[in-house]
């Protein structure tokens, strides 16, 4: 079966994890304490990445 269009669950997390750094990045600026929940969500998914199967 031809899979055309589908994202593989890894990237789809990775676009997530990219989203969320940025958006911390931004946010350390003006409020740190956004800044720091935003990157332990991050952090949440990079452990989901690893553990993903390939």
């Amino acid at each position: 079966m031809i899979k055309l269009f589908k994202t593989s669950k890894v990237n789809s997390l990775q676009k997530k994890y990219d989203r969320l750094m940025n958006e911390a990045y931004y946010l350390s600026k003006s409020n740190p304490e956004e800044s720091f929940k935003k990157q332990q969500e991050a952090q949440e998914i990079q452990r989901k990445i690893i553990a993903t199967p390939l």
